[in-house]
């Protein structure tokens, strides 16, 4: 007999939280895990601080040059390759800067944040896919296992109903037809279990590619109010992609505008001779465009191509997601309704089917195969609506998790 001090720590063992069954995984916590998880995540993240680092460098001037060498050294003659015996010879150092204009150089940093900009887009765009793949994936998850639960119920209705009708026929009261075909329904019912079976191991390996496994099931998917159309296009993956397109094309054109402006160089020099005075040299190059509008102002013109053709993509793209937001939309309200009518139409009268018949059964005024055919018929209207509601929920999992938002690149 155990001791009440044994009692005691068995109790307080059996309340310690570890110990406790783990609760089914959330699908806000399996979108957290997917995030954490993704390599797409961290590759964009990456994108986006290349893109940071490279933008510290922008508008800055060039590095100054420096330059050394021997000016009039004579190569013939008796005084060949001397450097101290002709006055002309002179040793030289000296260092040069190229010069940007404050304007041009403003116009590399704006074109440079730009792509940071489109850099931290892409982020949280690979965040928003990842979330929305892994939401759908814990969706058919759930929906697998709901299944498999109904096939297992088939199955064991099939089973008592067969072991009953061969029981009456052993007392001679059943039927040897009556027993082979709750036989055959009961091989197609296993049959239907191993499907469902393999369905969900299905649904699981993928949502282990999100998320990794998942020991304790999952609980029903439950999503978050549906955003209206207008904030569904602003948020969508395509149309924020296209946007950080546009900005950057534009501050490219505006760069291509300013190399009108050609870049200065300013240079300084000091010469040593020998015998005779050092010198110093200063001088400034200055590239003259001898051609602008077949050159610059043609490279300028192809720049701003391209931000034509960036518009015209935000443009299609916001059409595309608003065709997308309105068939999601109208797919999740037909989809409530029908399950709100097959719940009235079709699963009462199949379930009260199944109550009558279990009835008249034990009156013995139904038999056993018609006991049969009505419940097979509720499990089937279950598997319909169970169907449906799975459709329902893929749906409003792309109208909660398509756009973009900022929790989605955590």
């Amino acid at each position: 007999m155990l001791t009440p001090h044994w009692r005691a720590a068995l109790l307080a063992a059996a309340l310690l939280p570890g110990l406790a069954p783990a609760a089914p995984l959330s699908l806000e916590r399996a979108l957290e895990l997917a995030v954490q998880r993704s390599a797409t995540t961290r590759g964009a993240q990456a994108g986006a601080f290349s893109a940071a680092e490279a933008a510290r460098v922008a508008g800055r001037l060039p590095d100054p040059v420096l330059s050394a060498g021997i000016d009039n050294l004579p190569v013939t003659g008796r005084d060949r390759l001397s450097t101290t015996a002709d006055s002309m010879t002179m040793k030289r150092i000296g260092i040069s800067q190229e010069w940007l204009s404050a304007e041009k150089r403003t116009a590399q940093r704006a074109a440079a944040q730009a792509a940071v900009d489109r850099e931290a887009a892409m982020v949280f765009i690979a965040g928003a896919e990842t979330r929305l793949q892994a939401a759908l994936a814990y969706v058919d998850t759930f929906y697998a296992a709901e299944a498999l639960a109904l096939a297992d119920l088939m199955a064991h209705h099939s089973h008592e109903e067969l072991e009953a009708a061969k029981a009456k026929l052993a007392t001679a009261a059943g039927s040897g037809p009556e027993v082979l075909a709750l036989t055959s329904a009961r091989g197609i019912a296993e049959d239907e279990v191993a499907e469902a079976r393999q369905a969900q191991r299905q649904a699981d390996l993928q949502l282990q590619r999100w998320i990794g496994p998942v020991a304790n099931g999952v609980e029903p998917p439950v999503f978050a109010a549906v955003s209206d159309e207008a904030a569904f296009v602003a948020s969508h993956p395509a149309v924020i992609s296209a946007q950080s397109d546009v900005e950057l094309t534009r501050q490219d054109a505006s760069v291509a505008q300013t190399n009108r402006q050609p870049n200065w160089t300013w240079g300084v020099s000091y010469g040593q001779r020998t015998g005779y005075s050092d010198m110093v040299s200063v001088g400034v190059s200055i590239p003259i465009p001898i051609a602008p509008s077949h050159r610059q102002d043609r490279e300028t013109a192809a720049k701003f191509a391209l931000v034509d053709r960036a518009e015209a993509g935000l443009a299609e793209a916001q059409r595309i997601a608003s065709t997308e937001y309105r068939s999601l939309d109208a797919d999740a309200e037909r989809l409530a309704e029908r399950i709100a009518r097959y719940r009235v139409s079709v699963l009462e009268p199949a379930g009260q089917r199944t109550a009558a018949a279990m009835a008249g059964y034990r009156s013995n005024q139904t038999p056993l195969l018609a006991l049969f055919e009505a419940r097979h018929a509720e499990v089937v209207a279950q598997r319909k609506l169970l169907s449906l509601q799975r459709e329902l929920a893929r749906t409003r999992a792309q109208l909660a998790f398509k756009p973009v938002t900022e929790g989605g690149a955590r």
